[in-house]
């Protein structure tokens, strides 16, 4: 049994799941090639969890690459159409390099992509899809919400000149308030903003804990605006998944493809982000569209570490048999024992397949 499996693991499990989620909020699956030309990856590599890329020439002599992600290939075959609204999911194979293992790896991947005319209720759909898709996964889950359009404002404010702001944009996804405040300092960016940044790196918790707070802070026109956004799309997510909703200014994805409500996805056990989205209208810009987008990824690799498959029964039914026993009387049974159940049919001495019940070719022997 150690090279193949009878059954799904928890990542196909989870993955046939999810799919059943996202069909049923109108999402059609979306299916691609194994392979995309390099440049497409190449000119966008900060968008990608890993810039490194596997790739081979073509017999054309062209520069192609396994591709090592989804998005960007769903926006490159597909169309604005009149900004047209469209809803896909995938389910996918991408080649990278595992955050478990750090080698190259074919990993399943899902997730979804909304993207056209968008509106509040488009992007707050696909944020309660990405709370629910946690919840499937796992009992024991959060899902970190931040809008960068407050974030990119207030680090624009510094000024073009301003020499710290990589390093204090470092310094908020590390939740370092001491950093910000002796940036802030070093570099003259004045004390409403210290008071500014320090609250955004400070401030985690549900939403009805962190918004009060932040409202005392941020008193401009568009910080208001900003938080008016991503407050009212937390009352808007499906009550039974507000719960699992943090507000977290560390989420900063790259503000060159990035903008509005950001988020990512964490489970009990894993100590990383298994889920990573939010929208994306600067790169659909990049990439020459003109309509909205949000979407996000599910990353199954990182579920490795939950298969419980060990654990779990192979079979429903071991049936056993002895050399000289009726085959067609075997056959017979077994599939009428299949109809409602998983069997196993297996020789007397197979004991290494684990099952709820063990019957010796008609009769319960365990």
């Amino acid at each position: 049994m150690d090279g193949e499996r009878l059954f799904l693991t928890f990542s196909e499990r989870t993955m046939l799941t999810l799919r059943s989620l996202y069909m049923s909020r109108g999402y059609r699956q979306y299916r691609m090639g194994k392979f995309e030309p390099y440049d497409l990856y190449a000119n966008n590599k900060d968008f990608l969890v890993s810039d490194s890329v596997i790739t081979f020439t073509d017999t054309n002599g062209k520069l192609m690459a396994l591709k090592p992600d989804v998005t960007l290939s769903i926006i490159k075959n597909s169309k604005d159409e009149d900004l047209k609204l469209e809803k896909v999911f995938y389910n996918e194979n991408v080649y990278r390099i595992s955050k478990g293992t750090r080698t190259f790896k074919e990993i399943m991947q899902t997730g979804l992509e909304c993207f056209g005319r968008l509106d509040r209720f488009q992007r707050t759909e696909v944020i309660s899809l990405a709370a629910r898709s946690l919840c499937l996964v796992s009992g024991n889950s959060v899902l970190d919400l931040s809008n960068l359009d407050l974030v990119s404002n207030l680090i624009a404010k510094l000024g073009p000149g301003f020499e710290g702001k990589d390093r204090i944009i470092k310094a908020l996804t590390e939740k370092n308030p001491h950093d910000i405040k002796s940036l802030c300092r070093a570099y003259g960016a004045g004390e409403d903003m210290e008071r500014k940044l320090v609250t955004l790196a400070t401030s985690y918790g549900r939403p009805e804990e962190v918004f009060p707070r932040l409202r005392k802070c941020f008193d401009a026109e568009d910080e208001k605006e900003a938080l008016d956004e991503l407050e009212a799309t937390t009352l808007a997510v499906d009550e039974d998944l507000r719960d699992s909703l943090r507000i977290d200014f560390s989420v900063i994805p790259d503000m060159n493809y990035y903008d509005g409500i950001v988020f990512k996805g964490f489970i009990e056990g894993i100590p990383e982000s298994v889920l990573s989205g939010g929208c994306y209208d600067k790169l659909m810009e990049k990439l020459g569209r003109k309509a909205n987008a949000i979407g996000f990824a599910l990353y199954l690799d990182l579920l490795e570490t939950l298969d419980e498959t060990d654990d779990v029964d192979e079979a429903d039914i071991l049936l056993l048999y002895e050399e000289g026993d009726d085959e067609a009387g075997l056959e017979k049974m077994a599939n009428e024992l299949s109809k409602k159940n998983r069997v196993f049919v297996s020789p007397v001495w197979n004991d290494k397949v684990k099952a709820g019940r063990r019957i010796r070719f008609g009769k319960e022997v365990e």
